[in-house]
């Protein structure tokens, strides 16, 4: 059986979608089921429904084989697995967003909220700013409403939310969408299986 770790919600029947168009499909999964673990003996595949965030833990540490992340994930945590398909979904970016009426002062530190905080170091690295981090796991709209911090560093979908709290992009970070991954000793003694699933995958990707 080969392992394959999936994120819950949106993406993950996204990600079901793509499977199920290349042969891999697993019905108890759109019946309702409850279970975490789901079994396709027939098509050799055990799917894993973990949360979005610890997909890479179980792909890194060979409870799954291959499974699907988002590249935010893959940039902030660094996991050590190999990368092997962008999917080209799950779109969205990582941005810098303040108020409506920000303006930097360069002179002083940069506060930065992010539960990306990797990510923000990297790139404010990159541009050679000072900043502070105050990671945050949730609202992270509140920092610079409340005064807590001068931007956020966070995804931005439609933008819809930020717009809603009176907040803007300022910069794009870069950009994002779910990627299949693979454990590594799974790379190299179920290669055969794995690269003919990429390749497949490769075939019926969204344009």
């Amino acid at each position: 059986m080969l392992n394959i770790a999936l994120p819950k919600g949106r993406l993950g029947d996204q990600v079901l979608s793509l499977f199920s168009k290349i042969g891999f499909d697993c019905g108890g999964i759109y019946d309702g089921d409850r279970r975490l673990v789901l079994e396709s003996p027939e098509n050799g595949v055990r799917y894993l429904l973990v949360k979005p965030s610890d997909v890479a833990i179980y792909v890194e540490y060979g409870a799954a084989d291959i499974g699907v992340v988002g590249k935010d994930i893959l940039l902030d945590g660094s996991p050590d697995v190999y990368e092997l398909l962008d999917l080209n979904i799950g779109k969205c970016r990582i941005c810098v967003a303040g108020p409506e009426d920000y303006v930097e002062d360069r002179e002083s530190v940069l506060r930065v909220a992010t539960k990306f905080t990797k990510v923000a170091q990297n790139y404010y690295n990159a541009k050679n700013r000072e900043i502070e981090i105050i990671k945050l796991n949730g609202s992270i709209e509140l920092a610079p409403i409340l005064g807590l911090t001068d931007v956020i560093v966070d995804i931005v979908e439609s933008g819809r939310t930020l717009k809603e709290n009176h907040l803007k992009v300022l910069e794009t970070v870069c950009p994002i969408s779910a990627r299949l991954i693979a454990n590594r000793a799974s790379y190299l003694f179920k290669n055969d299986v794995i690269t003919s699933i990429t390749e497949k995958l490769r075939e019926v990707l969204p344009q």
